[in-house]
C-alpha cells in the first residue's frame, strides 16, 4: 500500500489541505495465478464493489452477506490496502459481525483475498478494486463507518520519499471526518520512522484522540497490538530479524 499521482478528482475537504499528489497506492508487479483468477470469476460478482462517483448504499452492498445490514449491530470497517488478504481474512472470520469495506488495486491481492473468501466461506467482505482515496471521496459518506484499518502501508523508506506515505494530514483528515463518534483508526508498521510520523500525524488531527494515552501511557501513544490483528508470515518473519512493530488506535470525538 504505497503513494503516487492522482489526478483533479480527488479533493480534499473544504478548509482542508491535501496534496493531489498523492495516491492510495502504486501499481505493483505481480501475476494472478489460476486459482485467483478463477475466484475472481466464480465469486466476484458478489464480493466485487464496481466504484461509482455517488454514495455507496451499504445495505445493497452487503445484502447477501449473513444478515442484513443493521447499523447498530453491524459496525462497517474499511482497510486501505490489504495485500495478499491474510489478515483482511482472519479478521472478518473472527468478527462476522463487522462489515468489512477493503480497498485494494493489486489484481493478485484481489484474487488472493476472494480465493480467500470462497474457501472459509466469508460473507461480510466486499472489495473495492479502486484507489483508496476516490473511494472516500465519492463513495463514503461523513459519519459513515465504525473504523478504519492500515496495515503495513509501504514505508518509503527513503527521506526523499517520504512525502509520498499514505498516512498524512490531508488523508486523516478525511478519515476522521467519515468516522461515526466513536469509530476509530487502527495502523500498524514494522518501520520506527513511520510510526512516529503516524503518531505525530495522527495526533495532530482535532477529531481524534488517541485511546492508549488514557490506557497505556508507559508506551508513549502507541498502543498494545488488538487481539483481532493477526501476526501475518511478513510479521513473524520481521520478528524474527528483531524487527519492532507499532500499532496506533485513534478514535473519533
Amino acid at each position: 500500500m504505497t503513494t503516487s499521482q492522482t489526478n483533479p478528482a480527488d479533493r480534499a475537504p473544504e478548509g482542508v489541505a491535501f496534496p493531489k499528489a498523492i495516491k492510495s497506492y502504486v501499481r505493483r508487479a505481480g501475476r494472478t495465478t489460476t486459482g485467483q483468477a478463477k475466484a475472481v470469476a466464480d465469486i466476484g460478482p458478489q464480493f466485487l464493489l464496481l466504484f461509482q462517483p455517488q454514495p455507496l448504499d451499504f445495505a445493497a452492498a452487503f445484502a447477501d452477506a449473513a444478515a442484513p445490514l443493521d447499523s447498530a449491530v453491524h459496525p462497517v470497517v474499511l482497510e486501505i490496502g490489504f495485500g495478499m488478504g491474510e489478515a483482511t481474512a482472519h479478521i472478518a472470520a473472527l468478527l462476522p459481525q463487522t462489515r468489512f469495506l477493503c480497498c485494494e488495486v493489486h489484481a493478485p491481492g484481489v484474487g488472493a483475498l476472494l480465493k480467500r473468501i470462497r474457501e472459509q466461506d466469508l460473507r461480510n467482505i466486499r472489495i473495492v478494486a479502486h484507489d483508496a482515496v476516490e473511494v472516500i471521496d465519492q463513495m463514503l459518506p461523513l459519519q459513515s463507518l465504525d473504523g478504519v484499518h492500515i496495515f503495513f502501508p509501504d514505508p518509503w523508506h527513503k527521506k526523499r520519499h517520504n512525502k509520498r506515505r499514505l498516512l498524512q494530514g490531508g488523508l486523516v483528515a478525511k478519515l476522521a471526518a467519515r468516522l461515526k463518534p466513536g469509530g476509530y483508526i487502527h495502523c500498524a508498521t514494522d518501520w520506527q520512522p513511520y510510526a512516529e510520523q503516524m503518531l505525530e500525524v495522527l495526533s495532530a488531527e482535532p477529531l481524534l484522540r488517541n485511546r492508549a494515552l488514557a490506557t497505556h501511557p508507559e508506551l508513549a501513544g502507541y498502543a498494545p497490538k488488538p487481539l483481532y490483528r493477526p501476526l501475518t508470515k511478513f510479521e513473524n518473519r520481521g520478528i524474527r530479524l528483531g524487527h519492532g512493530v507499532w500499532d496506533l488506535v485513534f478514535e473519533r470525538i
